[in-house]
């Protein structure tokens, strides 16, 4: 029997990258998948590859969610996926003197506000039933200070923190309701291209960027996924308020052995 069979999944940011590779193993797992992004012409073709619905969905305007939930008003899992980083549309400072207070808010509004918002809304959907599973995507990036992306970590750390804060709500509330975060570190995924290039200085710049990696290369997205689906899953149904890091090691300490 596949582990999410029946299940109403939405999947945030799911376009592409990470998004993407768990809303596949969802459906892998037997899910209804309901795929939302901002980007209608990547969105609509995974859709229509997978057999899913796509809605658009700019996870960071309350008024997109409230639109959603007037015809998605009962699901079993939520993933807020859906972020950025701040650096896509070119190199901006991002480090604590010179990050612009606008810059700085564009970030919060997608990672942070719309984590909030999705769970607002998971809440409402999945209270009728009672149960159900939330996972929010925060980050490696949360757990520890990135000086040149300060940002990108205050959100990724406020998500982590707001999983909790949901997770204790829905247990005080007295429903079956988890809320748990997944915090992957460097994903083989296309926010990484402009960095590693395509020639043949490649390889080298993907092993200068996990050379602090014990594991020594990057995750791929359906690592993340896997661990998705566990938590999407009525295995995980002991699990809440959890966060669970996907960085190959990296978190662990150093993996130099006493000389």
């Amino acid at each position: 029997m596949k582990r999410l069979n029946d299940k109403i999944c939405v999947v945030t940011g799911a376009a592409q990258g990470i998004g993407q590779a768990i809303a596949e193993k969802y459906v892998c797992e037997g899910a209804q998948v309901i795929l939302t992004d901002k980007n209608v012409q990547l969105g609509t073709e995974l859709a229509n590859k997978l057999g899913c619905e796509f809605v658009k969905l700019d996870v960071s305007l309350e008024e997109d969610w409230l639109d959603f939930a007037k015809n998605h008003s009962a699901i079993d899992v939520l993933v807020n996926n859906a972020g950025i980083t701040g650096f896509e549309d070119g190199f901006k400072a991002h480090d604590p003197e010179n990050a612009s207070l606008q810059d700085w808010r564009d970030v919060h509004a997608t990672n942070l506000d719309g984590t909030f918002l999705g769970c607002r809304y998971a809440i409402k959907a999945m209270k009728d039933k009672g149960t159900g599973s939330i996972i929010n995507i925060s980050s490696r990036s949360g757990l520890v200070g990135i000086p040149g992306a300060a940002a990108y970590a205050s959100s990724k750390a406020a998500i982590r923190n707001h999983t909790k804060s949901v997770a204790l709500y829905c247990a005080q509330i007295k429903t079956k309701i988890r809320c748990n975060s997944i915090h992957p570190a460097a994903v083989l995924t296309p926010i990484w291209e402009p960095m590693l290039g395509d020639g043949d200085d490649r390889q080298k710049n993907m092993d200068a960027l996990v050379a602090d990696t014990p594991l020594k290369r990057f995750a791929m997205p359906e690592e993340v996924a896997a661990m998705a689906v566990y938590l999407a899953s009525d295995e995980a149904a002991y699990v809440t308020g959890s966060e669970f890091n996907i960085d190959g090691g990296l978190l662990a300490g150093s993996a130099a052995s006493p000389g």
